[in-house]
């Protein structure tokens, strides 16, 4: 029988113990890199930019061809070309869209993001785009001479959006019994239903989605709210906004912009 070497044992222990300590360093230093590293770096790094974004026509939607288009669609695939990157566009909840944000599931949100004080202090916004309002629809023919005659009515928006913003704004419109939905076009959906008396929705959508040779002809806009405009969301701190903001200005100078807003019947914002 071999006698028991306790000298090789505890080289061998010391060893092991040499081993798990640089994993564990290196696995430090990786974990540190990855906090430092830029979010324009870390995006460059994996080659592609995955952008969130809502079924949202003009902004981004799904034409009657199967095509999936719009104007923050086109205009996201520009920027990322210019960028050297892929674009990944990932359908999302916009109630959590921060949350996806911040776990990196998506690296901005490209989806018609109205820019607000709140929304500046948490997430990266670039400068102001497309401008857009809110506006009250409601079938056509229904009575209505200010948000004071949807008082004890059923009224929707989409949950966390700009809609639902102006509704607890209004004085008249918090008196209001308020229905969040999970997309503005379930809005349209409850006002052609019956199932709800008016929304509070995005002009730019409204624009597009309703009156002659739509599916909600019927559905008209009956007043303006809130006018706003329109930013596309990064991380708090990313170092991407900055360089969307130069293209953004490249495409502005040589009219691409103006081209692609006026093919979706948008305004651009000064």
């Amino acid at each position: 029988m071999r006698k028991f070497n306790i000298k090789k044992l505890m080289s061998l222990v010391l060893v092991l113990i040499v081993a798990f300590a640089l994993v564990a360093c290196s696995g430090a230093k990786e974990a540190n890199k990855s906090q430092n590293e830029s979010d324009l770096s870390y995006v460059k790094s994996t080659g592609r930019l995955i952008i969130g974004y809502t079924n949202y026509a003009p902004m981004n939607y799904t034409d009657e061809n199967g095509e999936f288009t719009g104007f923050d669609t086109e205009l996201a695939i520009l920027v990322c070309e210019k960028l050297g990157l892929e674009p990944e566009f990932v359908e999302i909840i916009w109630d959590t869209k921060e949350v996806e944000l911040n776990a990196k599931s998506i690296d901005c949100i490209w989806n018609g993001l109205t820019i607000d004080p709140e929304r500046k202090e948490t997430m990266e916004i670039t400068k102001p785009y497309v401008k857009n309002a809110q506006v009250v629809l409601m079938k056509e023919g229904s009575s209505y001479e200010s948000t004071a005659s949807l008082i004890g009515k059923t009224v929707v928006a989409e949950q966390s959006s700009a809609g639902e913003k102006a509704i607890l704004a209004d004085d008249n419109l918090k008196q209001a019994a308020y229905v969040p939905k999970t997309l503005q076009t379930d809005c349209l959906l409850e006002l052609k239903a019956g199932t709800a008396d008016a929304a509070v929705l995005d002009l730019t959508l409204a624009k597009t989605m309703t009156g002659e040779g739509t599916s909600y002809e019927d559905i008209v806009i009956v007043d303006y709210l809130a006018e706003e405009d329109y930013g596309v969301a990064f991380r708090k701190g990313s170092d991407i906004c900055e360089e969307v903001n130069k293209i953004f200005d490249q495409l502005k100078e040589d009219g691409t912009m103006t081209a692609l807003a006026d093919k979706y019947g948008l305004e651009l914002a000064e």
